[in-house]
């Protein structure tokens, strides 16, 4: 069998190397993996780049629901955030800093009010003797009395 194109999304050979020792292994007993850890993450790539549904992963990759199952357990054991913490550390060594950082900010959008601040009476409202176009027409229109 031919291997298959290799897609956009897929790890190189270097990226690859960092990867391999994250993520839970294979549970002692029942049934053999089904399919490698790495085509399971070019799966999972692929339907971030791509914005797909998982019933449309390509074919050449693990079925749908193998890589859905995965991802879903490796989200519930906190494997993902490790993943990120770690090559966040990478990356942030890489540029000569810390692997932590040493602060954060969070950001929260403004939302305005019609609150202007300080005391305000509410307008009074007033009721019009008059009656209004639409509603003279109405009646006019109708059995009305």
């Amino acid at each position: 069998m031919n291997p298959r194109q290799p897609y956009p999304t897929d790890l190189t050979d270097t990226e690859w190397t960092v990867i391999p020792h994250l993520g839970p292994e294979a549970k002692p007993g029942g049934r053999p993996k089904a399919s490698p850890k790495r085509e399971i993450l070019k799966g999972r790539f692929s339907l971030l780049r791509t914005g797909c549904s998982w019933r449309m992963l390509p074919h050449a990759l693990p079925p749908w629901r193998t890589v859905y199952s995965y991802v879903w357990h490796w989200r519930k054991d906190g494997t993902w955030e490790v993943l990120h913490d770690l090559l966040r550390g990478d990356v942030r060594a890489a540029a000569g800093r810390h692997r932590r950082p040493s602060a954060g900010s969070s950001d929260s959008p403004s939302v305005q009010t019609t609150e202007k601040g300080g005391s305000t009476a509410p307008m009074p409202t007033h009721r019009s003797m008059a009656v209004s176009a639409i509603s003279s027409a109405i009646r006019e229109g109708c059995c009305w009395p």
